[in-house]
């Protein structure tokens, strides 16, 4: 987390500065009456908002500006200037802000400016919104609703029995021991409460009735609604080998995993982790945080060498070794017992802990049985409908049209789930807002942090920029010469140009390269 203390030397923008000292296109780090702030200028605009992301923290003066909006530098949300709200996840909250004025040519920063009223929604809004899934994409698009002056009911059917939480922290921090359970929930009860948002836990969704606008529960309670949003994920591929249904066999996607895992982490001294994808690797940095030692099964020679390529992935594999972790790469788990893991080799490996991290599969039998068209997910449109009026899929299960590489996409990545969330939220009112965020997604094992922008499901050229040895560099991904997706270790910044890049298309993607990285603004 970034520290909130001002810096002795910071100004006091309650104070007055001189304008001269406010350059255009740059943010200034200060405070307003010892509350952290950046002051902005924006050719005759002058802002003044909050230092730090509402998401973990982040100092926003480090971040990028891009016309009226600032995107922070860790993970990518994005606040206006105007208003300080949250235009795009990972952030839920808006930052501060303050009114500006200048006189004789010098800035002086007054008051604290409270939020504006939504103006409630009624042209073109459904009667109500039922939303069947607990997670990232269902979170953001009920929060988006209220946010967007959405004034109807609104109903959150979760199969969890914990509220929505911060998903990828379950393998890091709160695994780890070092983030407390109440910091890995999303939003307490209070909050949906407060929102007028009823989220129901522990509600098992069995059937779908797109004629007559319906749902109903295993308790065979029904649920009627206006607009219906399937934001149901994905569940974890299940190991069927003799053994792999023992007490000490653990999957980790849901915070009730998370919390099992913990408590057997308490005495566990050995750990087999079966996979070494992402959540694979990070829990093995989490649970050589908690000095257990960590044994590594996976089917191939370089972890991570599919999405990251062989340099990289051969990087985190020595990371690893270097905390301590054994790979054995090149092999499959046969059978686990109550003492160990039996592999394909014949070998045999001592543990009293199992993790399977092997992948997940969309969860898309609801969709099937309502009759709407899935294909390795739920096929959506542009603006994330479904094939049935008034249905949209947003997260792990939706499968839509990407501008960008001009293929059908369904990622995996929590901020993508948010993101959708928000847009499918606003097309509910009747907004027409096509998805077209650039997908992003971060790790971090030990004290190593990796962003990815873009997508590069496949590539056939590599090149790197910088030393990934002293960790800094970016690692571009590309297909017949077009830039697909980049990977950033230490280069915050360069990771945003990325983004803007992207987005902006060919032309965007020509000028990656000749980013000059010391920049802080870049205009449309």
């Amino acid at each position: 987390m970034s520290d909130e203390t001002p810096a002795p030397d910071d100004p006091d923008f309650s104070d007055g500065i001189a304008l001269s000292k406010v350059t255009d296109g740059m943010m200034l780090s200060g405070h307003v009456r010892g509350e952290p702030a950046i002051l902005i200028r924006r050719g005759d605009r002058l802002f003044a908002i909050g230092a730090t992301c509402t998401h973990y923290g982040a100092p926003l003066r480090d971040g990028l500006l891009v016309n009226e909006t600032v995107r922070c530098p860790w993970h990518h949300a994005c606040f206006s200037l105007h208003t300080g709200e949250p235009l795009r996840a990972p952030a839920l909250d808006p930052v501060s802000r303050w009114r500006v004025e200048e006189l004789g040519g010098v800035v002086f920063v007054r008051e604290k400016l409270k939020r504006a009223p939504r103006a409630s929604v009624t042209v073109n809004a459904p009667a109500s919104v039922v939303i069947i899934g607990g997670g990232a994409a269902g979170n953001a698009a009920a929060e988006t609703l209220r946010r967007e002056g959405y004034s109807g009911p609104v109903t959150i059917l979760s199969a969890d029995k914990f509220l929505p939480c911060d998903r990828p922290n379950l393998s890091k921090g709160y695994l780890a021991g070092v983030a407390a359970e109440e910091s890995v929930l999303l939003r307490s009860h209070e909050f949906y409460r407060a929102n007028a948002i009823e989220v129901r836990l522990n509600a098992l969704v069995i059937s779908i009735d797109t004629d007559t606008r319906s749902v109903e529960l295993s308790d065979h309670s029904v649920h009627n609604y206006g607009a219906l949003l399937l934001a149901t994920g994905a569940e974890p591929v299940r190991l069927n080998i003799p053994g792999s249904e023992l007490p000490h066999v653990h999957y980790l996607r849901t915070l009730a995993d998370a919390r099992t895992l913990v408590a057997r982490a308490q005495t566990a001294r050995r750990a087999v982790v079966i996979g070494a994808g992402f959540v694979g690797l990070e829990v093995a940095a989490s649970l050589r945080a908690r000095d257990i030692a960590v044994d590594i099964v996976a089917p191939g020679a370089i972890p991570m060498e599919r999405i990251l390529g062989p340099r990289l992935g051969t990087y985190i594999r020595e990371m690893h070794e270097k905390q301590g972790v054994t790979f054995h790469l090149g092999a499959t788990a046969t059978a686990i017992d109550q003492r160990g893991v039996t592999l394909d080799s014949g070998e045999r490996i001592e543990t009293d802990l199992v993790v399977i991290g092997i992948g997940v599969r969309p969860a898309t039998i609801l969709a099937e049985q309502a009759g709407l068209a899935v294909e390795n997910g739920v096929l959506v449109d542009e603006f994330l409908e479904t094939s049935a009026p008034g249905v949209f899929a947003a997260g792990d299960i939706a499968r839509w049209p990407d501008p960008f590489s001009g293929d059908r996409l369904r990622i995996e990545h929590f901020v993508v789930a948010e993101r959708q969330g928000q847009t499918a939220a606003r097309n509910m009112l009747g907004r027409r807002e096509a998805f077209d965020d650039v997908p992003f997604f971060w790790t971090e094992q030990y004290d190593l942090g990796i962003a990815y922008v873009g997508h590069a499901e496949h590539w056939d050229d590599i090149e790197t920029d910088g030393a990934l040895e002293v960790r800094n560099c970016s690692i571009t991904y590309r297909r017949g010469g077009r830039k697909l997706a980049v990977a950033l270790v230490q280069r915050d910044l360069e990771g945003l140009r990325a983004e803007v890049a992207f987005e902006r298309g060919p032309r965007g993607r020509a000028a990656l390269d000749g980013c000059a990285p010391a920049c802080r603004t870049e205009d449309a």
